[in-house]
């Protein structure tokens, strides 16, 4: 396995980390277990969650995967080997209602409930890496490229959640802060108010990044590499579209686009085309579809971490042995020209 710093910090987190939506729902505790076990047998140290998992969310479902982890980390007595980071919800007034009655924002109430409740789930006295799940701001995230002035509601501002924080941080709660689903505005916001009024700074941005969407380039990813504040890559297959399973409209069964085909971001037929390609170029490279994706990511200077899911041994085994493939400069070239063709069709 190999490590990099997570942002400005001392620590170190595994290039490869453990994403944990599935467990709750399409996995069991058990499941959980095992793939948590070899995680750590390969070395992973980083594992991430968020209050409103698993997914898709529901009331019933809500928190069941930080109490899996809690449990297992207590059965394990591990919790110092491990950098867990887990994330608050932003405004879901009409999506998620059961959370703090729809009022989620990022204010003291709203995050210091948040945080207690976590670290209850958990069974732990304090998170790593405490983030955003997305903006309380309206702004363009979840696939929207355009930017559109909207009316804003009141809001909590970027001082006042870097204030309560840094009091949570203070606290011990807490030891550092990310952003999700950020834009290049937000980030550099957040880093110049914390830089101004001594308040903790950002280390990690969590944004979507694949072969399928690569808008991160677009601007984030300098603000990654020279503010020391990198990305950790969600949905790095494309919720498992570019290991070629879904081509030629199968549909495995139990896969997670068969059992909600609403999740449709990577399956639009824009992407058809440039997956066909990508699964194309491994095949012919002796690589596995999935293993060529995850490679990719793990090769880009501003990443620290690639966040892969898995809801099979067998799949976890394949994403994870990602980490021992340099892709040649050969390969790199053409994931370029099908790039350049097929320029983020799933953003």
């Amino acid at each position: 396995m190999e490590f990099r710093n997570l942002g400005n910090t001392d620590i170190k987190v595994s290039t490869i980390c453990l994403g944990s939506m599935t467990w709750g729902q399409q996995n069991t505790m058990h499941d959980a277990f095992e793939q948590l076990d070899y995680a750590r047998s390969q070395g992973i140290n980083f594992i991430d969650t968020a209050e409103m998992y698993s997914i898709p969310p529901t009331p019933e479902t809500y928190g069941i995967t930080e109490s899996i982890i809690g449990e297992w980390l207590t059965q394990q007595g591990n919790r110092n080997e491990i950098i867990l980071a887990t994330k608050i919800i932003g405004p879901a007034d009409q999506w998620m209602p059961y959370i703090r009655n729809g009022k989620s924002r990022f204010d003291r109430s709203n995050i210091e409930q948040a945080i207690n409740g976590s670290l209850e789930r958990l069974k732990t006295d304090y998170i790593d890496l405490y983030q955003l799940h997305w903006p309380e701001r309206k702004t363009n995230f979840f696939g929207q490229l355009g930017f559109t002035v909207q009316q804003e509601e009141e809001s909590a501002s970027v001082e006042e959640t870097l204030g309560v924080l840094k009091d949570q941080i203070q606290a011990g709660k807490i030891r550092y802060v990310g952003l999700s689903n950020e834009t290049p505005w937000g980030v550099m916001k957040f880093i110049e108010i914390a830089e101004k009024l001594n308040l903790p700074r950002v280390v990690s941005v969590q944004n979507p990044y694949s072969l399928l969407n690569r808008s991160y380039e677009i601007g984030l990813a300098e603000v990654s590499y020279r503010e020391k504040c990198g990305l950790l890559a969600y949905s790095p297959l494309g919720f498992g579209v570019l290991s070629g399973k879904y081509l030629n409209n199968q549909k495995p069964e139990g896969a997670r686009l068969t059992l909600y085909p609403d999740y449709a971001r990577y399956t639009k037929s824009t992407a058809i085309a440039p997956t066909e390609q990508y699964v194309h170029l491994a095949n012919n490279s002796g690589l596995k579809p999935a293993q060529l994706a995850l490679s990719f990511i793990n090769s880009r200077p501003f990443v620290t971490s690639n966040i892969i899911g898995a809801t099979t041994l067998r799949q976890l085994r394949e994403n994870i042995a990602s980490i021992n493939i340099n892709l040649s400069q050969n390969i790199i070239d053409e994931i370029e020209r099908i790039h350049g063709i097929y320029p983020n069709p799933s953003p």
